[in-house]
């Protein structure tokens, strides 16, 4: 379970911002042999991503990247906003906070890479994978157990959902017995 400093500064945090290689999916480029891209999500991350917006917060894709997949996948989950193809994901960061009328710091940021470090220098909490790069690593409030693309961003969601004292509220609906 993460600390209490951890649960602590999760719990002031509005929105769940989060790249997609090396977060959302494994990182991999696997191309056909035609040329389509194939990803791969994680379920788990989906609905991790579904709860915490009901639990109020919003949430932001940023992604270097541009594919129909990203759009497909995010489109069915809802998320709030999605910016693709932004190199400065720092900028695209502020523009999305202007947007839903958020700062910076309401941003639990979670990259793997370089480019995720001008998001990282704003971001009000900063997470990263296992085998995120190591200057991501050196400058994250958090390193997940779990790997990009395998149920690190489930992991986060629950942090985030203990941190508000909504995680058992919502649990409690999925224990619920039909009559």
């Amino acid at each position: 379970m993460a600390s209490y400093v951890l649960l602590e500064q999760a719990r002031h945090m509005q929105a769940l911002v989060l790249d997609v290689d090396g977060i959302l999916s494994d990182g991999f480029v696997t191309l056909t042999n035609s040329g389509d891209e194939i990803k791969s999500f994680d379920i788990r991350d989906g609905l991790g991503m579904k709860l915490v917006q009901q639990a109020g917060m919003k949430v932001i894709i940023i992604t270097g990247r541009s594919s129909n997949i990203v759009h497909t996948r995010m489109s069915s989950l809802g998320v709030d906003l999605v910016y693709q193809g932004r190199e400065d994901k720092g900028v695209a960061l502020r523009e999305a906070c202007a947007q839903l009328g958020l700062l910076p710091e309401d941003c639990l940021y979670m990259g793997d890479d370089w480019p995720d470090l001008s998001a990282f220098a704003i971001a009000g909490m900063k997470v990263t994978v296992p085998n995120g790069h190591v200057e991501v690593r050196r400058r994250a409030d958090l390193v997940t157990q779990s790997m990009g693309g395998r149920g690190a961003v489930r992991e986060v969601c629950d942090i985030l959902l203990n941190a508000k004292g909504v995680y058992q509220e919502l649990l409690e609906k999925y224990l619920a017995v039909p009559h």
